[in-house]
């Protein structure tokens, strides 16, 4: 059973592509699921995420507080003010507008920390910026979205910081709970969490496309390269950064990831629930979540030739 949560992790990438296509060519079956499964799926994903992280993850913001706090600024700095460029650049519609901006705003998504490793890249940054962006992000994703796309579409950021406090932050906390007092159960259950969370958002992603299957067909091609910079050019900017800054290759690799993987799941969710009249918006989000496992699985490979 671990071989083939090992085999289903390791293929993440080409199992989220494999969802996507299906639910794109057969749109019915996943129709069939409501959109509100979309928050306790994400929360799901959340709660395995509490179950990892331990008190010495958090140790590293007060360790190396230097280095945590270039990659969290980078994070919410980058992708952000890039979603708000490539959105101009190509004049995408409100709805797509809305969605890339979300993903921009969203903190980095906890696959970052896989590809870190498989990248050997610092790990223990990795993990400590995915937490701190993470806890940050109730305050600043939704006051960012406001700030860049509530001069076009109204923004409820008050609604959004409680949406990502029950969706992110109370499963987190709840797994981080058990993790802590039922350390037996969270050994044996660490073990499927990739594998689970990879199942979860491949079905994630499908839901998604699958509700907008003929809306993505006449547009999806403009949003999908829009999708594929935004992703690039954070990799791309967030390894820079760190050259700039003198940090070693591992640090780099670290930030880089982190700041080029965002929580696409997030921003579906907040754009299902929050614009529920533009449901395009939350397209970017499900196309973003299946490129940057393919991106990242492709930079891994690079990163590990230089390390």
């Amino acid at each position: 059973m671990k071989e083939i949560c090992n085999f289903i992790a390791q293929w993440m990438g080409a199992l989220v592509l494999l969802f996507a296509c299906i639910a794109l060519l057969l749109p019915a079956p996943f129709m069939a699921i409501g959109t509100w499964v979309i928050n306790p799926m994400l929360g799901l994903i959340m709660f395995g995420m509490g179950l990892t992280l331990s008190p010495t993850d958090f140790r590293i913001v007060f360790s190396r507080p230097k280095d945590v706090l270039i990659g969290c600024l980078a994070q919410f700095t980058i992708m952000p003010l890039l979603a708000w460029l490539l959105t101009r650049l190509f004049a995408l519609p409100p709805d797509l507008a809305l969605g890339v901006i979300l993903v921009g705003c969203c903190p980095g998504g906890t696959a970052s920390n896989v590809i870190t490793y498989l990248a050997k890249g610092d790990l223990a940054l990795s993990v400590g910026m995915t937490a701190t962006s993470t806890l940050l992000a109730p305050l600043l994703t939704p006051l960012l979205t406001w700030w860049m796309a509530g001069t076009f579409v109204d923004v409820d950021a008050l609604g959004m910081l409680l949406s990502i406090f029950y969706v992110v932050i109370a499963p987190i906390i709840a797994g981080f709970l058990i993790q802590h007092y039922l350390p037996e159960f969270t050994r044996r259950a660490v073990a499927y969490l990739p594998a689970f969370s990879s199942l979860t958002i491949a079905l994630l992603v499908a839901i998604i496309i699958g509700h907008n299957a003929s809306r993505l067909l006449v547009g999806g091609v403009l949003v999908i390269i829009v999708v594929v910079l935004h992703n690039l050019c954070g990799l791309i900017l967030g390894y820079g950064i760190g050259h700039l800054l003198g940090l070693n290759h591992s640090k780099r690799t670290a930030i880089s990831i982190e700041v080029g993987m965002q929580n696409s799941g997030l921003a579906t969710s907040l754009a299902t629930i929050h614009f529920a009249s533009l449901p395009m918006a939350a397209i970017p989000g499900a196309i973003f979540s299946v490129w940057h496992n393919i991106s990242g699985a492709l930079v891994a490979k690079i990163y590990n030739r230089h390390s």
